[in-house]
């Protein structure tokens, strides 16, 4: 057998590299990140965590144990711009901090960001005082993300949930639900700003029908996410939905 010559090129992401912790259970982080992340110049790799069939404070704090093989799994020859664990609960139970202590010890990253550490720089960054929020979890889920908001110095007096436990359900809920949902809480006056938390909720194709309707910003998890990460990345993304993504493109 003969040897052919060859040469070595650069990596892929040329403009940047991104990495994304997705939940087993999570149908539509994944296909978010591939419409924002479209470019040929960037590359998009992503990794599983195990996660339960019910999202429970439980559940959600076993991923601590996992986070550090699963970012680990990612392609260790490649040098990453930023990696992304995609969960908003997850995060906000085993605590941000702690999220990217895993991450950074896993992995080759010059950055690592979450959907809660990202939401609040994205409401930053919009100004939002009063936020109301829409949640697809049962109580005991949702609440801690409102307090982990409001902790960082953001009212949020209203949240609307859809009483759900199941990840396979959530990640079926109608968007035209969502967009409901999110009318009917902005309807109720006094916010300046939503939150549709939670990465597998489908969200991105209503954004920007919310926004014109109430007249105020809208975030989701999935576009506060891929937010942060162009923006750690030094990206813009000019076809995303949202003012969040309009003030990124200038």
């Amino acid at each position: 057998m003969s040897h052919f010559p060859y040469q070595l090129t650069t990596p892929i992401g040329s403009a940047a590299t991104l990495g994304l912790i997705v939940l087993q259970a999570d149908e539509t982080v994944e296909q978010d990140f591939q419409r924002l992340f479209a470019a040929p110049d960037q590359a998009l790799y992503v990794t599983r965590i195990p996660s339960g069939a019910d999202v429970t404070p439980e559940t959600l704090r076993q991923m601590e144990r996992d986070l550090p093989h699963s970012a680990s799994l990612l392609p260790p020859s490649v040098a990453f711009s930023t990696v992304g664990y995609a969960c908003t609960s997850g995060a906000t139970m085993i605590g941000p901090d702690r999220v990217a202590e895993l991450i950074r010890g896993a992995c080759d990253t010059q950055a690592s960001t979450d959907p809660l550490t990202a939401a609040r720089a994205a409401l930053r960054a919009l100004g939002i005082t009063r936020l109301g929020i829409v949640s697809p979890y049962v109580a005991s889920v949702a609440e801690p993300v409102r307090h982990a908001l409001g902790a960082a110095g953001v009212e949020t007096p209203e949240t609307l949930s859809f009483g759900e436990s199941s990840e396979a359900r959530v990640a079926r809920i109608d968007p035209a639900s969502i967009r409901a949902a999110a009318l009917d809480l902005g309807r109720r006056g006094g916010l300046d700003g939503l939150f549709l938390s939670c990465t597998n909720l489908r969200t991105l194709d209503v954004i920007d029908e919310i926004e014109a309707e109430l007249g105020i910003p809208v975030v989701s998890s999935n576009l506060a996410l891929a937010w942060h990460m162009a923006t750690q990345a030094g990206l813009t993304l000019p076809h995303a939905p949202g003012r969040l993504m309009r003030q990124l493109a200038g």
